[in-house]
């Protein structure tokens, strides 16, 4: 049975940074894409970052200010956000894509999904 699971989140002031991780079983690691999405409330589901076997491809608006990494030995997946503004306030959902070939965006090319986290920045 495949899980993934999001924990981290949290409050952090506008500036700050926060490190959320994506721990998952069931999946054979490095075999699968993992990407991040968010949903801010009354919005939809947006692609945030992903990697891949080909490396890590991020949204244009947290370029420079987010990071995506594996780590082997844990079956987990990070994202850490540094440089935080009000507008990342969103839950954020990891997931995994048997597309690991290229940089899966959309959420339909996705095939597990986490719970989700919620991450508040306070302005």
């Amino acid at each position: 049975q495949v899980q993934l699971v999001e924990s981290g989140g949290g409050l952090v002031q506008t500036g700050g940074s926060l490190r959320i991780s994506c721990a998952h079983s069931g999946l054979t690691f490095g075999r699968y894409a993992v990407g991040w999405f968010r949903q801010a409330p009354g919005k939809g589901r947006d692609f945030v970052g992903v990697i891949t076997q080909r490396g890590t491809y991020y949204t244009d608006s947290v370029k420079g200010r987010f990071t995506i990494w594996r780590e082997s030995a844990e079956n987990t997946v990070y994202l850490h956000m540094n440089t935080l503004k009000p507008e990342d306030t969103a839950v954020y959902y990891c997931a995994a894509s048997e597309r690991n070939f290229y940089y899966p965006t959309g959420e339909n090319e996705y095939d597990y999904w986490g719970q989700g986290t919620q991450v508040t920045v306070s302005s």
